[in-house]
């Protein structure tokens, strides 16, 4: 089986347009070039972290750590403080690489700017004798219900592996046009669009950050066919104003997750382009797809010859979900478990470093997701939310732990708790409930210039929404129950929130639920509300 550096050795001499960035464009001969200059800054077994926007030095680092049998590690550029330390030392990064405008988020570890990069040119093109499919050649974050960090090891025979999975499945060409925008510290970005137009040959074209405003234009421009998304992306593109060139385009497919089916539709009739979801993670043992025939909202189904259950605490399969006259879920508290891929544990590579997450993982032959879901009769899976304490922002994932911590440090709070919320039309949104010392009120205004004042507030975790209890709900063993706080979401108050990205705190009002029920409604997520 080949290597994802094989792939790389196909390119060499390729004059194929490789990647468009900006105002500058390289031929896959001229990428290779690019990669193999960096080697020499390498040894076999390195870390090499990468804290960037997406800039095609993410795609020359990935090529010289795969030809060096180095292991490149995507660092986010929204983690601060003392979650970003905690990813660098944990990964065991031997080098990092970022860009003046992270600088500030680095810290005291030492770094090496991409602007101050000297280079050696023409090194020859060569492959190290030390690299093998299971060579690392990716370590992506994740986060687990405890915040303990989690890197998911991806070998470079499995990258590649995803590199020919990938052109199957989207019908890629070496004549596509792939747009991407979504971080590159992420696994969408990487499996679903630069390996497959590495085995292709295909053109990229790259873009630093979305834009949902330049979404249309940038596609136009290019001639692009295929683009990847995550999750609130598609969001941002409708609530731009609608032109009429919005169907004069080439793109005939998107690919991602987590899209309401209602901008799923939106997009499709306003593009005139179809949409392919997909529900796995970065770990890749798991897959399930919408395919011909998916009741709307439903995830679809796994491939042929990827057993999937839905599985109860003790590991029993749940009962089957019946629905109401209205399509409601009527058996919930027998149906919804965790959704576990019965014989995928060998697809899972592991954590580095992090046996105890491993061991949550995989239960002999079989894989634990964490996720909630449920099966109907006929087959379908369908998605009940996050397990745990998992939270997903923005397409952005993170534990409640961290933000916890962060909290507690606010001396009116005598106890807190950070818990997901739906989002009206994809993922979660933050909500937290907050003890107030005995005698004081809380105030808004003050907890708003708190947060603010915290610079290692992850850019996804002001809290959406913040309940005042009179008294924390606990367990037995005087651990915070946070089962109904998440079943009364913000239906139960007094409930303060925020409306757009300042952090600027209002009491939620009757007509502002009505107004949160209504988006729901309208987006086909009624169901998710208690």
């Amino acid at each position: 089986m080949p290597t994802y550096a094989d792939l790389l050795l196909e390119r060499a001499g390729d004059d194929h347009l490789g990647l468009v960035f900006e105002d500058r464009r390289w031929t896959w001969a001229e990428i290779v070039q690019e990669c193999a200059d960096r080697t020499p800054l390498l040894r076999p077994g390195m870390h090499v972290g990468l804290l960037l926007d997406n800039l095609p030095d993410y795609v020359f680092w990935l090529g010289a750590c795969a030809l060096k049998g180095a292991a490149l590690v995507g660092i986010n550029p929204t983690r601060r403080g003392a979650q970003l330390e905690a990813d660098v030392g944990h990964t065991d990064i031997d080098l990092l690489v970022t860009e003046a405008r992270h600088r500030n988020a680095v810290g005291s570890f030492e770094h090496v700017l991409v602007e101050d990069l000297q280079l050696p040119t023409g090194v020859p093109l060569e492959v190290d004798p030390s690299v093998q499919e299971s060579t690392t050649l990716l370590l992506l974050f994740t986060s687990g219900s405890t915040g303990a960090p989690k890197a998911v090891v991806c070998t470079s025979g499995r990258y590649a592996r995803l590199a020919g999975n990938g052109t199957a499945l989207f019908g890629l060409t070496r004549e596509d046009v792939l747009y991407q925008s979504m971080p590159m510290f992420h696994g969408n970005a990487l499996m679903t669009s630069i390996a497959p137009a590495t085995a292709l040959g295909a053109t990229v074209v790259l873009r630093r950050r979305f834009s949902a405003s330049e979404f249309l234009p940038d596609v136009r421009r290019h001639g692009c066919t295929f683009f990847n998304y995550v999750g609130r992306s598609l969001a941002y593109v409708l609530a731009t104003p609608p032109t009429e060139h919005d169907a004069d385009n080439r793109l005939r497919l998107g690919f991602g997750t987590e899209a309401s089916p209602r901008d799923m539709d939106a997009f499709t009739a306003r593009f005139d382009c179809p949409l392919l979801e997909n529900y796995g993670s970065s770990e890749g043992a798991i897959s399930i797809r919408k395919v011909p025939g998916t009741p709307r909202g439903a995830l679809g189904k796994p491939p042929e010859g990827m057993p999937v259950a839905i599985l109860d605490d003790n590991g029993n399969e749940c009962a089957r979900a019946r629905f109401d006259e209205h399509g409601a879920l009527v058996n919930a508290d027998e149906a919804i478990g965790e959704i576990v891929g019965l014989q995928a544990a060998a697809a899972f590579e592991g954590y580095y470093k992090n046996p105890e997450a491993e061991a949550q993982r995989v239960v002999g032959s079989a894989y634990r997701t964490g996720d909630l879901g449920y099966q109907d009769e006929d087959g379908w899976f369908w998605f009940a939310g996050r397990g745990a304490d998992w939270l997903r922002v923005d397409s952005e994932n993170f534990a409640a732990g961290p933000v916890e911590s962060i909290l507690s440090r606010w001396e009116p709070a005598v106890m807190v708790a950070v818990y997901p919320v739906p989002d009206a039309r994809t993922g979660d949104q933050v909500m937290a409930a907050v003890e107030m010392a005995t005698g004081t009120a809380f105030d808004p205004a003050a907890f708003g210039a708190f947060l603010q004042s915290q610079p290692d507030l992850g850019t996804k975790w002001a809290p959406r929404y913040v309940r005042v209890v009179e008294a924390m709900p606990l367990t037995g063993s005087n651990k915070v129950n946070k089962n109904p706080l998440r079943a009364e979401q913000w239906s139960a108050g007094p409930v303060f929130w925020r409306l757009g990205r300042e952090i600027d705190y209002r009491e939620l009002t009757e007509a502002d639920c009505e107004a949160l029920r209504a988006e729901f409604a309208e987006h086909e997520r009624l169901d998710l509300l208690g």
